[in-house]
């Protein structure tokens, strides 16, 4: 009690100061209505500065929960879209087939939004890491991607985190194609550049100009047909081969990688049951007698 008397007496001239000053303001706005006027614009003014920082401070900490739900949004999204993809073909075939296979009811294609929490682009070969794991669905050989393009697939899987086989590595091949004329080859990083790849094995007379855009040939259980890779850039100037090899400007921006998402394939262990059958026919049959 001491001390507060003690801390009142030594700051009494201020406190002092104060009570004159609130005193002289009302009795300068009490009878005055233009002063009135002008005390009430200000004092609003003020209160507005003060809701409007105080606004800007709270929807910078609710930003993560937006962009966690935008996330999710595109996720939902782009399981949509890639369900409509399907009945568009299924459409199309009806012309040619009248027995349509019915519908399971499960989708084929789900998406799983996760964060990177680490990520390389100036090693032989990259990786990156997410920060979902078995517990959320993730296992390995499962595609990842992000709002631009193709980034990877699932190589490692733990509890809570998995790692990424980055598009950015050799050891990593993707079957992709030219969208407007459908030839296909293969698409591998060289280790030139993190915006650029090479899509080889291409034939010799495949039609392309530049500036076509690749895509996903959906030739794999990994990624749906049609996803984003790249841009084409030129050639390589080999004329003497059947096959050629096409510059691609990469769409995933590797510098900057943030939000992903994991595709999962729910017809994907059907595919491989299937191929493995066709690779065991082969082997009892090598000239398919």
């Amino acid at each position: 009690m001491s001390e507060l008397i003690g801390f009142l007496i030594r700051h009494s001239k201020w406190f002092i100061f104060t009570f004159y000053v609130v005193i002289s303001c009302m009795l300068l706005f009490k009878d005055d209505p233009y002063r009135q006027h002008v005390y009430i614009t200000s004092a609003g003014r003020l209160a507005s500065t003060a809701y409007k920082g105080a606004n800007n401070v709270t929807s910078y900490f609710n930003l993560h929960h937006i962009n966690e739900d935008l996330n999710r949004r595109n996720a939902q999204l782009q399981a949509e879209i890639e369900s409509l993809r399907e009945e568009i073909q299924d459409l199309h075939e009806m012309g040619f087939n009248d027995t349509l296979v019915p519908d399971s009811g499960v989708p084929h294609f789900e998406f799983i939004v996760a964060h990177v929490i680490s990520n390389s682009i100036a090693h032989p070969y990259n990786y990156l890491t997410i920060n979902k794991g078995t517990e959320d669905g993730v296992r390995p050989e499962l595609g990842v991607i992000d709002q631009n393009g193709v980034v990877g697939i699932v190589s490692n899987t733990g509890p809570h985190s998995a790692r990424v086989i980055s598009l950015l590595n050799p050891h990593f091949r993707l079957s992709c194609k030219i969208k407007r004329s459908d030839y296909f080859g293969s698409l591998v990083w060289t280790g030139d550049s993190p915006t650029e790849a090479s899509l080889e094995e291409l034939p010799r007379h495949t039609v392309f100009k530049q500036g076509d855009t690749i895509v996903t040939s959906g030739y794999s259980a990994v990624f749906p047909a049609g996803l984003p890779v790249g841009v084409v850039l030129d050639e390589d100037t080999d004329k003497s081969s059947d096959f050629f090899t096409l510059r691609v400007g990469l769409f995933a921006d590797f510098t900057r990688l943030g939000n992903v998402q994991i595709v999962i394939n729910n017809h994907a262990e059907e595919l491989r049951k299937l191929q493995a059958g066709e690779e065991n026919d082969a082997k009892k049959n090598p000239f398919g007698q």
